[in-house]
């Protein structure tokens, strides 16, 4: 699959970059651009669009007033019918540690879903108009040479990610020991991301990180709106579809390499969490 590495292909230094949808829709010619995955965060704040938007090989119906989120990691495609007009906002880990914007905030705020469905934020005339004023202030900032352009960068972004988080209505968790589940869960998602293939049940992970099954799926399930158990398993059947697209591996391959002792397991586990067979989604691609 296709991977952009870095926020500016041209500058490896960039971290953080403002574009307008339209711009980028020009610059291709109107050509979609093949499905890649990003290592790096992203926003596209659409104003107007038509045509899909394929995330993870969920379709979604691109349309006026919507936000996505992407997570780095994420297969997606945009094929417009016609030229968008929006923001699209991209920025990588080393951006949030350069601005002291802790990982917990990202978490705590839960726009972005890395291995679960990522459906979009639909807005109000009134809501778009707000946000997109943040939009046109941080262009404006980022295309300057102004004094503190970063840190004024920085603050519009915390402002855009708050607003948006105020237009799902996902209220943060403010329990005493708020620190000590982000630890659990930074650790979690690391975790996950290391030994998927391996261990596929959360009590591997409990056990690992000394906390009680049940406890362990409360604060994920706190944090991340999905239980430890459906987290592994939406990273399970996330790499299953990309091999499954991407590769030309067996259905029986793609099961060893994920951990399956049988290939009637992973097909089982597949169908179970999808509604249809390895296959058939291969077959459809």
């Amino acid at each position: 699959m296709k991977i952009y590495t870095q926020v500016d292909t041209m500058n490896e230094v960039v971290t953080f970059r403002i574009s307008r949808m339209e711009t980028v829709y020009e610059i291709r010619n109107g050509q979609p651009d093949v499905p890649h995955k990003h290592h790096y965060y992203t926003i596209l704040i659409i104003r107007e669009a038509r045509g899909m938007h394929y995330i993870d090989f969920k379709a979604h119906t691109l349309t006026e007033r919507q936000i996505y989120f992407l997570s780095p990691g994420q297969a997606h495609q945009l094929v417009e019918e016609k030229k968008s007009v929006g923001y699209i906002i991209v920025f990588s880990d080393q951006f949030l540690a350069e601005n002291n914007i802790p990982m917990r905030f990202i978490d705590e705020l839960r726009l972005f879903n890395a291995f679960r469905e990522s459906p979009p934020l639909t807005m109000n005339p009134a809501e778009l108009d707000h946000l997109s004023s943040y939009c046109d202030e941080l262009e404006r900032f980022y295309t300057s040479g102004l004094k503190f352009k970063e840190q004024a960068i920085s603050s519009l972004l915390n402002l855009i990610l708050i607003q948006c988080n105020n237009l799902c209505g996902l209220n943060s968790d403010h329990t005493q020991n708020l620190e000590a589940r982000h630890s659990i869960l930074q650790n979690f998602k690391k975790m996950v991301e290391e030994k998927y293939t391996d261990w596929h049940l959360p009590s591997d992970y409990a056990r690992e990180l000394s906390v009680s099954a049940d406890h362990l799926n409360r604060v994920i399930k706190t944090l991340t709106g999905a239980t430890a158990r459906e987290f592994i398993q939406s990273r399970l059947i996330s790499e299953a579809k990309r091999l499954l697209y991407f590769t030309d591996m067996s259905v029986k391959e793609i099961g060893f390499k994920l951990g399956f002792d049988e290939p009637a397991n992973f097909s089982a586990f597949y169908k179970n969490n999808t509604g249809n067979s390895p296959s058939e989604f291969r077959a459809n691609k």
